[in-house]
Formats: C-alpha cells, sequence, structure tokens
C-alpha cells in the first residue's frame, strides 16, 4: 500500500494509506455528514478547491455510474475516506470509485481516524490542508509539509463561480408544454437543478457567472435564477451587480446557497464565514411562517448576517429572514415583501438528499405566474 498524509494548518497529521490518484493537492479541509451521495457530493461544483471528509466510514460501495453527476467531472480538490470498499457493487454501477478518482487525477487518502479529523475540524474550524502521497510526496519530512500548506491559498477572498461555471450559455428544454423562460446564472450549479425546473415546464437558459443584467434580461425571461457555488461571495461582486439590475428591473428571482448569499449581498447585508460550514443532508431548517421543520441537503461554508426578528429595510422595499437553521440559528432563506423574490441556503434539488424542500421550486413557478 502506498503512504500518504494529510497535514492541516495548524499541524495535525494524519497517516494513511493512498486511494485514488497519487501525489498532491491542497485545499480548505471540510467535512460532509451524508450517509449516501458520494458521487453527487463529488461532482459538485460547491466542493471546488475542498478537501471532502466523509464521515461515513464505507465508502465507495455502490460504485459509480453516468446518471448521477452533478457535472461533466469530479469537482473536489482531495478526498479523506476511512473504508474505501474492495467490491462495487449496484446494477447501475459503471466502474469502481477508485478508479474514477485515478482517472481523473483525485489524489484522496484512507485513514483509520475520520472521527477524530471531523472532531478536530468542528473543533478548530475548517482550515487549509493537503494530502501527499507516494514515497517522494512525503520524503520532505511533516514540519516541511505544514508549512507548505500555510502557504497555499485560503477560502476567504477566493473568487471561484467563474472557475467552474459554463463557458457558453446552454439551453435545458422544458419537459412536457412549455410555461416558462428561465434564465439560470451558472455560478456552480447542480445538473439536476435546472432539470427539477425543467419537470415544471419551465426552459432553462444557463448562463455563465460573469452574464451582466444586460445578458440576463435580453432573454425577456418570466424569472431569473441564482444557482450555488464555490467561493466567498465577498468576491463575488460582478454577480451582486448583475442580480442588482435583476431586482430594479422587477423580474421575479430565486436563488439557492451561494445565490442566496449574493441576494444578501444585492440587499445591502452582509456575509461571513461559517466555522466548520454545513455539508450533508440531514441539516434541519425551519420555515419561520410557518414553523414546518425540513430536513435538507446542505454544501456552505459562507451565510448571510441579517436581522433575525422582524422586517429590515433594503433597496428594494422590506425583506425578512424566512428560514432560520435549528442546529446553530444561521440564516437559511431571505425572502422580499413588496417584490417577488426569495432564496433558500440549501438544496432543493435533492441531489442528493431528502425531497422536504422540493416545493421551492412549484413556489417560483407561482410567482413567475403572478407576474406575468
Amino acid at each position: 500500500m502506498t503512504p500518504a498524509l494529510l497535514v492541516l494548518e495548524d499541524g495535525r497529521v494524519f497517516r494513511g494509506t493512498a486511494y485514488g490518484a497519487t501525489g498532491e493537492t491542497f485545499g480548505e479541509m471540510v467535512f460532509n455528514t451524508g450517509m449516501t451521495g458520494y458521487q453527487e457530493t463529488l461532482t459538485d461544483p460547491s466542493y471546488a478547491r475542498q478537501i471532502v471528509a466523509m464521515t461515513s466510514p464505507h465508502i465507495g460501495n455502490t460504485g459509480v455510474n453516468t446518471e448521477d453527476p452533478e457535472s461533466a467531472r469530479i469537482q473536489v480538490a482531495g478526498y479523506v475516506v476511512r473504508e474505501p470498499a474492495r467490491v462495487a457493487s449496484n446494477w447501475r454501477a459503471t466502474g469502481s470509485l477508485g478508479s474514477a478518482l485515478r482517472e481523473q487525477g483525485i489524489v484522496g487518502i484512507a485513514i483509520p481516524g475520520t472521527r477524530a479529523l471531523t472532531r478536530h475540524l468542528r473543533d478548530k474550524g475548517a482550515m487549509r490542508a493537503a494530502i501527499f502521497s507516494g514515497p517522494d510526496a512525503v520524503a520532505p519530512g511533516e514540519d516541511a509539509l505544514v508549512e507548505r500548506v500555510r502557504q497555499s491559498p485560503s477560502m476567504e477572498g477566493a473568487d471561484l463561480a467563474r472557475d467552474v461555471s459554463a463557458a457558453e450559455p446552454y439551453v435545458v428544454a422544458a419537459q412536457g408544454e412549455k410555461r416558462y423562460t428561465v434564465a439560470a446564472v451558472d455560478l456552480g450549479i447542480k445538473a439536476m437543478t435546472p432539470y427539477r425546473m425543467s419537470e415544471r415546464g419551465c426552459e432553462v437558459h444557463v448562463l455563465p457567472a460573469g452574464s451582466t443584467a444586460e445578458d440576463i434580461l435580453a432573454l425577456n425571461p418570466d424569472g431569473v435564477f441564482f444557482s450555488n457555488g464555490p467561493g466567498d461571495p465577498a468576491a463575488a461582486g460582478y454577480a451582486v451587480d448583475a442580480l442588482r439590475g435583476v431586482l430594479d428591473a422587477g423580474k421575479p428571482f430565486f436563488g439557492i446557497c451561494f445565490g442566496n448569499q449574493i441576494f444578501g449581498r444585492a440587499l445591502g447585508l452582509g456575509t461571513y464565514k461559517l466555522r466548520f460550514g454545513h455539508r450533508g443532508i440531514n441539516q434541519p431548517v425551519q420555515d419561520k411562517a410557518t414553523g414546518k421543520v425540513d430536513v435538507s441537503a446542505h454544501n456552505h461554508g459562507f451565510a448571510v448576517d441579517a436581522p433575525a426578528d422582524g422586517p429590515f429595510d433594503t433597496p428594494y422595499g422590506r425583506a425578512e429572514v424566512s428560514h432560520v437553521n435549528l442546529n446553530d440559528g444561521c440564516v437559511e432563506g431571505l425572502r422580499l415583501l413588496d417584490r417577488p423574490a426569495f432564496s433558500v441556503q440549501y438544496h432543493p434539488e435533492a441531489a442528493a438528499g431528502p425531497h422536504d424542500a422540493s416545493g421551492l421550486f412549484d413556489r417560483f413557478c407561482e410567482i413567475m405566474e403572478a407576474s406575468k
């Protein structure tokens, strides 16, 4: 077995064996609490420049297939598991996870201490890290490798949406009768998201992350959608400017995850980095208007800083926090009270994840219908 090291910027080192490609990789160390959906996690563009540790101990047992990816390739910077499956066993599998990681050059590591790693991150917070595998990669010694990690880029201030976005616009046709035209700005969009809208009769025009308000409005859309994505929302001023143009035009708006953070900044709110973020498919979110709690899928390391109690003023009229996370109380949704615009911090497309929040796509269709 090939030796490998997981090195954190605070000096903590985990020893293990190589899984996937060998070599070295750098990124932000985070953990995902999902017990299923590892292929969707790996191919989610929101994980760009992140090394993802899975808290579920056995990974790879269902292999990989050609139907479940959320983008054209594996997006994570690195992968940490406890026990890789020795055999892939599923009728839909077209290959093994280990082979897919090797073929796409994703450096991973298997360590016996994923629980210790998760507890460390929950105590110290997400931080820079690297995986080094192979005799040459680990040869410099731990102190030298820690110093290399400390010299690597931070996630704060990182503009990554344009790195993972589509280079050119494309269209996802409506299934059945076309009811609405949606302009979807790809800040790191997952494939399932336009598919969920197409199921509801939306013809979805997916646009690159750098699209301007003029580009978006030129489609004369019935509604505008801003997707999930990676990086620091404070570094994506171009997306904030585009959304302000959309709001000025009065178009119905729906945003998720990174799109929620961009919506918050467009309303004049701040954003901040969470200590270790929310990543998994078991996060409890409460709708403040109804008291209903949804179990939801999350992948974010930043959040919106907004007044939790009562409406607040924005350049676009009154707004309010619509949803909160019951684990830590952070903002999970925003809505304007005087215009047709809302957002959530989680993933209603549910790939992978629970389907509690799928009705949010219906709500988007309702506000588009009401605005016609």
